[in-house]
């Protein structure tokens, strides 16, 4: 049987000219397209980067096969096409580089709109893979960015879909971007600007070369089956291509290429595993998460290229920012390799029982774990915290706590779990040292979070849904039996108004929003509840117990004397089960914002006199700066106050706005709410201003005694509102520094 198999390779200019004209035909055996969005970005990645992406298994077609097999083009093809392959092994792939390529006005499967592909350009070219690629619903923003080149070179974005053009097409789009740049450049009157701009002018050749390499030069391979094959024979084919199981994973590659330093993987696994599925988290893949942690805490990065840099003696390349590439070795022996990866057990076995944990993150057991997927980032974040010499480590894992519940309620690890991963690390060992790199998710979380849909969350798989379960299992929800604490491996979620209720009266889906659920025992449901009204068994509880004592363990379950009132109810009505499902969920977003977002903490009496006294401070010093330096305007602060201070006070009232929007009119107009931003090292710093320092000098006599005095208030102050411990000699000082300044402020 000669020439059966032809195996050939076609550069990827060629491809995309044969995919316009209709080359490849689908057979109806075949699956349909079912890649998700980031599935496509992932393959365009990976061309980009050189990587090799599988070889398509072709049958060259002819008319009766095309009718026998029912053939059809690929997804979202609509042009009229002039078939010449049937794909056996490819059409996901094939399909995936159609709608990328391409951007039909078609809707991507599975959902209600289009998706379209861009490349941001400065990250293209420092080879920052992870953040070059992404992709957005084709919204009324995104529509206009891909019918605007002057905002595509303006934003330095690349539609994808402009490579469906090919050299031509490609090349005259960076033309036009490069000359947008140099007439910029040609118009800046300002020399760094203009610096800026020739230089993204410039950049433009390097674009025009990358792109003309990887047209021209990356090899797709692909085996051509004989058309005069007959049909059985390929069916049988297809059979067994598509019969072997499961493909290697990462962690069964890294197992065989380890073998050779005498590391044994799969053993090292089986033991960790022991330690690390116990009977309350059972059954997680922990394997390939211990990889991306080992490969965070190694090099930052988690993604499955950069894991391979794990291997003993294995070269990784760097670029640092003179373009200049190095070698690097990160990991030089077996020892190490093993040290690492008991340092990934060890973290991640520590991010688990913190999870567990009642008191921490709430996640009692695994129907309570909101993402899994999220263990390997929290891992390795508490494993840098922990192995750091920063001093400041209750106020970073309240940072910590932020960033996790932030995450969940915006479900940001339901896809592209390891750059993801790989940003927040990196973000978060910004913020524990700089209060200003307040992460953008965490940011909008606090904007957004009144907006959240909670009476939809009615999927107990959802993350949101168990979110609100470690919430009230962190408010201690207790026992409406026993009214202490539940032994928590018996509890599961229950209607406080009954399932059959709601059925009864036709709500569908509402009855099962997680607004009216509560972590009981089924022992207690069943004792308490059953099917009954919350107007009958909540009535029956007051009367027969202290009714003090069951409105605290109804709180206890986020359940307000407000919503108890409007439960007891009688006769009940769906106006009423509605009325009861807006008053829950207006208290448990009030949780959300003092638990999570503000963890508000009741301070001592004499700490709260204390920290009185130093808000009389920073008012009275914010009050004499305006007055002295003449801040009648905005433009008075930007002119007068030092200019390295403006990026940071723009950027932490930018944040504060987008947290509330309502702010914005202050932000335009009103001095008193610039100067609020500013810290107690920003005052000093105005106040010893050479442009100021004569209008202060009276009260604060020397800078060098006035800078003591502020470093003094500034080590109480952060104490006390981060809930530092404050040594004797600190607060002694400290509440000496408040002395000095009422005094010379002549406050009473």
């Amino acid at each position: 049987m000669k020439n059966v198999q032809k195996p050939e390779k076609i550069h990827l200019g060629k491809l995309i000219e044969e995919i316009r004209k209709g080359r490849f035909v689908i057979p109806d055996f075949q699956r349909e397209f079912d890649w998700e969005p980031w599935d496509v970005r992932d393959l365009i990645k990976s061309i980009f980067m050189d990587y090799y992406i599988g070889t398509l298994l072709l049958w060259e077609g002819n008319k009766e096969n095309y009718k026998k097999l029912s053939c059809a083009p690929l997804y979202a093809f609509e042009a009229g096409g002039d078939p010449e392959y049937i794909v056996l092994d490819g059409q996901q792939r094939l399909s995936a580089l159609h709608y990328a390529l391409f951007q039909p006005d078609v809707k991507f499967r599975k959902r209600k709109n289009a998706i379209l592909y861009f490349i941001r350009l400065n990250e293209l070219l420092e080879e920052n893979f992870e953040e070059a690629f992404f992709y957005y619903s084709k919204t009324k923003y995104y529509g206009e960015i891909i019918d605007n080149t002057t905002r595509q070179y303006e934003e330095h974005l690349f539609p994808i879909g402009m490579m469906k053009e090919g050299s031509w097409g490609i090349d005259d789009w960076i033309k036009g971007y490069r000359d947008y740049w140099q007439d910029k450049a040609d118009a800046c009157e300002e020399a760094e600007m203009q610096e800026q701009c020739e230089q993204f002018a410039r950049q433009a050749k390097d674009l025009k070369e990358l792109f003309s390499d990887l047209l021209n030069n990356y090899q797709i391979s692909y085996i051509s089956l004989d058309r005069d094959l007959e049909l059985n024979k390929v069916c049988d084919i297809f059979t067994h291509i598509n019969s072997k199981g499961k493909p290697l994973d990462t962690f069964d590659l890294l197992n065989s290429i380890t073998r050779k330093e005498d590391i044994y993987l799969k053993d090292m696994y089986r033991e960790a595993s022991v330690q690390l599925d116990d009977a309350t988290f059972p059954g997680f893949e922990i394997k390939t998460y211990l990889m991306m942690v080992m490969s965070i805490m190694k090099q930052n990065y988690c993604s499955s290229k950069y894991l391979y840099y794990l291997v003993p003696h294995e070269k990784k390349k760097i670029k640092n920012k003179e373009g200049k590439v190095t070698e690097v070795v990160l990991i030089n022996s077996k020892e190490e390799f093993i040290d690492l990866w008991e340092k990934a057990v060890k973290a991640i076995d520590k991010a688990l029982s913190s999870l567990k944990n009642p008191r921490d993150f709430g996640s009692i057991s695994s129907k309570f774990l909101p993402y899994p997927s999220i263990i390997p980032c929290l891992a390795a974040i508490k494993a840098y915290v922990e192995q750091s010499e920063l001093r400041n480590k209750v106020d970073i894992h309240s940072k910590i706590r932020k960033w996790y519940w932030s995450s969940i309620f915006q479900n940001r690890y339901s896809s592209s779990v390891e750059s993801t991963s790989a940003k927040d690390y990196m973000d978060l060992k910004k913020w524990f040292v700089d209060e200003d790199s307040e992460p953008d998710a965490y940011t909008d979380f606090v904007a957004g979070f009144r907006d959240l849909d909670l009476h939809k969350e009615t999927r107990n798989g959802s993350a949101i849904y168990k979110a609100i379960f470690n919430i009230f299992i962190l408010n201690e929800a207790k026992d409406w039996e026993t009214y202490e604490l539940p032994e928590y491996d018996t509890l599961d979620d229950h209607h406080i108004v009954p399932k059959s209720w709601g059925k009864k009266m036709g709500l569908g889906q509402e009855i099962n929003t997680v607004l009216n659920k509560t972590p009981l025992s089924s022992d207690t449901n069943r004792k308490i509840i059953r099917d009954n009204l919350p107007n009958t068994y909540l009535k029956s509880i007051l009367e027969n117990n202290d009714e003090e004592k069951v409105y605290k363990v109804l709180q206890s379950h986020l359940i307000s004397r407000k919503a108890i009132a409007i439960l007891l109810r009688d006769p009940f009505t769906v106006e009423d089960y509605r009325d009861f499902i807006s008053e829950r969920k207006h208290t448990i977003l009030q949780e959300i914002e003092g638990r999570l977002i503000n963890e508000k903490i009741d301070l001592p009496e004499n700490l709260k006199m204390i920290n009185d006294e130093i808000e009389k401070v920073e008012l009275r010093l914010r009050s004499i700066i305006k007055s002295r330096c003449l801040l009648a305007s905005i433009e008075d602060i930007k002119t007068k106050i030092p200019n390295h201070f403006l990026p940071k006070l723009k950027g932490r009232i930018e944040k504060e706005v987008r947290k509330n929007p309502s702010l914005r009119t202050r932000q335009d107009n009103d001095v008193d709410f610039w100067i609020q931003f500013l810290d107690l090292q920003e005052l000093k710093d105005i106040i010893q201003n050479k442009d100021h320092w004569s209008s202060f000098e009276t009260e604060f006599v020397t800078k060098e005694k006035l800078t003591g005095e502020f470093n003094d208030l500034a080590a109480l102050r952060n104490a006390i509102r981060h809930s530092r411990e404050a040594d004797q000699i600190t607060r002694m000082k400290g509440e000496a520094s408040i002395l000095w300044f009422k005094q010379q402020l002549k406050l009473t």
